[in-house]
């Protein structure tokens, strides 16, 4: 079973290097937090808020996964350089919810390992 690191609320970190370093590494849920029943909705996953992750050949976001509770839903994968460095990664999914939701997102860094997202509840309604 890998590692699983989860968001740590970094503004209770002393050291910018903490900060940086769970910064880069953590996948934010964005969206709405209420969907219509049937329609296409859209999630965006953002890693990070204030630092960029590196896109090395050897350092690299791999892949970001979204999932509903233990339910996963859609993932993206990257190749190494193609991202950029000037930019936060990150990927939009469009799902199509039927129920109301607990998102969260599991992103792999090449170097670091396993990164978990803060849920995010999302209603649905008709």
């Amino acid at each position: 079973m890998p590692r699983i690191f989860k968001s740590v609320d970094i503004s209770s970190l002393e050291k910018d290097v903490q900060r940086d370093y769970f910064d880069r590494h953590t996948p934010h849920v964005i969206c709405e937090k209420i969907a219509k029943r049937g329609e296409k909705f859209r999630v965006k996953v953002k890693m990070g808020r204030d630092y960029t992750h590196p896109d090395d050949p050897d350092h690299y976001i791999s892949f970001i996964q979204l999932w509903n509770r233990e339910t996963f839903i859609a993932e993206a994968h990257f190749a190494p350089e193609t991202l950029g460095k000037s930019e936060n990664v990150e990927v939009d999914f469009y799902i199509v919810p039927k129920v109301s939701m607990n998102l969260s997102a599991m992103a792999c860094c090449t170097k670091h390992g396993l990164w978990q997202s803060d849920p995010v509840e999302v209603k649905v309604k008709d």
